[in-house]
């Protein structure tokens, strides 16, 4: 179910408005989309941090001013780069007809077998890219690796999406594996005298 999020005017680009809008819990934002107007608006910044918690990609339903409601999606965020606040927002308009490309948080369950055989998890990406209509687009998926045991890999191949996504990421790529532990003997150390 797509969330909603006010989508407020913005009356003025100034600097020292725009800090002060920041200052007051307000991020400025632009929202844009193939053949639509680029309008100038505003976001409660305690109101966007709780959606993008739960998840960053998902299609919102943006309330402007006007009183009319736009499907939306999250195209980009500006941060201070020292303190990690977000400074300024781009909103995508999402034309619910059109397939769309995103990506999709995988989020891995269990305890691997081979790690409690004493081996070590490595994830090595956390999101496949996929094209699908909007409204059939996940918010994440939940994969089991608890039969995973040491010399085992999960591809992306593996995943099973509902009919009508298409994977893009390559169906090769390694998602997670578990490696065997290497202990080194350690060399003795010689000290040399003063």
């Amino acid at each position: 179910m797509s969330k909603f999020i006010q989508l407020s005017n913005r009356t003025s680009d100034t600097k020292s408005n725009l800090n002060v809008a920041r200052q007051q819990g307000r991020i400025p934002a632009v929202l844009y989309g193939i053949g639509k107007d680029t309008l100038s608006l505003e976001v409660n910044e305690k109101e966007l941090l709780e959606v993008l918690r739960t998840n960053p990609r998902a299609i919102l339903q943006g309330k402007l001013t006007d009183g009319t409601t736009v499907p939306v999606v999250v195209q980009n965020i500006q941060k201070q780069s020292m303190s990690g606040k977000v400074l300024h927002i781009d909103f995508q308009h999402v034309n619910m007809s059109i397939s769309m490309d995103s990506k999709v948080t995988i989020h891995f369950a269990g305890e691997a077998a081979g790690v409690k055989e004493g081996g070590v998890l490595q994830v090595e990406i956390y999101e496949v890219e996929v094209r699908c209509m909007p409204g059939n687009l996940p918010t994440s998926m939940e994969v089991d690796i608890s039969s995973l045991a040491i010399g085992d890999q999960l591809l992306v191949s593996d995943l099973i999406f509902q009919d009508g996504i298409e994977v893009l990421t390559d169906p090769s790529t390694v998602m997670i594996q578990i490696k065997t532990v290497h202990e080194e003997a350690e060399e003795p150390v010689e000290v040399t005298p003063a």
